[in-house]
């Protein structure tokens, strides 16, 4: 599946692994940095606010998006996190490892609140 959305004026596209009940709970979990080659898309049908944890998970950016696929807000999540939520309501989550693979993607990272 392709996603795209908005950022600094521009339009951001790229392919995204959507994940089902499964994907949903284990994200990136017990994958290695560089191992993890998906984009993980957690698309919920209803804007809601809940947390995420990054137990058992590499270094990955984790981007919130609305309902009109607008970025609400961004983080690199640091391993061990035990509580991470966006200040706003959000209808998509992306966590993107970050490995040399998605280097490209790294532009996003930058001036974003490491957790």
């Amino acid at each position: 599946m392709e996603i795209s959305f908005k950022y600094k004026k521009r339009k951001i596209n790229f392919k995204v692994k959507k994940c089902g009940l499964f994907g949903r709970v284990c994200g990136l979990m017990f994958r290695r940095r560089e191992s993890a080659l998906a984009l993980l898309l957690f698309d919920f049908k209803k804007p809601r606010k809940f947390e995420i944890h990054s137990f058992f998970c590499p270094v990955f950016l984790a981007v919130w998006l609305d309902d009109k696929d607008r970025i609400i807000e961004k983080r690199v999540v640091q391993p061990w996190q035990i509580s991470i939520s966006p200040k706003k309501k959000f209808c998509k989550l992306i966590e993107i490892p970050l490995n040399t693979k998605y280097k490209k993607l790294l532009h996003l990272s930058s001036r974003v609140r490491k957790v």
